[in-house]
């Protein structure tokens, strides 16, 4: 009789090793920029040479953050300059995935200066592209775009940017209202604009949160579609 054991998830075939122990976890949650050896696997005594086979996922931010800011986020352009939001939560044309739900889109010509909505650490960035359309399969991939981790563990996405405009690398810490990149039309995108959205890890899924932006002598407001925002 052949016996078959079922393997962990994540690993896809292991040959003339031990198998880890059935209470071994293998979701890990990583500090920034560290080196943490995950796993290791004993060789059977007198077998062949060892096969090891796996795959992974991973996702930014750590999936016990709550969305905590402490302050509405600045509007994220230069300051008593005023654009059109053209999509944002509960209208959807295209923020149809759970981590655009509470996306906001604004209208902006190419070329506007990008401001940093909240401080935090540069851990990804897309600056090469040059394209856009309509074709969210085609083009989805080729948006320019910043990723800034905020200190609650949620982390900000700036999306459509120009070609070659960025002005941060990761591993840099940027402080709210620093200039990052400017915008433009790259990706799947219908025109100029940006598309900004605060992301939690939820487990293993990244899920946009609802945000307050700042308003007139430091008031909370509520982004709403057709609505004209300003930066203070």
């Amino acid at each position: 009789m052949k016996t078959e054991l079922s393997l962990p998830n994540g690993l896809d075939e292991l040959r003339n090793v031990t198998l880890p122990p059935p209470e071994q976890s293998l979701h890990f949650v990583l500090p920034p920029q560290s080196e943490t050896l995950l796993l290791t696997f004993d060789a059977l005594e007198y077998a062949d040479s060892p096969v090891i086979a796996y795959h992974y996922r991973y996702l930014p931010g750590d999936p016990e953050s709550r969305h905590e800011p402490d302050q509405p986020y600045r509007a994220p352009f230069a300051v008593a300059n005023s654009h059109v939001i053209s999509q944002v939560f509960p209208y959807a044309t295209t923020h149809l995935t759970a981590d655009a739900h509470y996306a906001m889109d604004i209208v902006m010509p190419v070329g506007t200066n990008i401001y940093a909505a909240r401080g935090g650490t540069v851990f990804e960035v897309a600056s090469t592209n040059f394209r856009g359309g309509l074709d969210p399969e085609k083009d989805g991939a080729s948006a320019n775009l910043v990723r800034i981790l905020h200190a609650d563990g949620t982390y900000g996405v700036y999306a459509h940017l120009n070609w070659n405009t960025i002005r941060v690398k990761p591993g840099d810490i940027v402080e709210r209202g620093e200039y990052i990149a400017d915008s433009g039309n790259t990706g799947f995108s219908s025109g100029p604009h940006l598309h900004f959205a605060v992301i939690r890890n939820a487990g293993m899924q990244p899920m946009s949160v609802p945000i307050t932006l700042e308003g007139p002598n430091r008031t909370a407001i509520v982004p709403k579609m057709g609505s004209t925002l300003t930066a203070y």
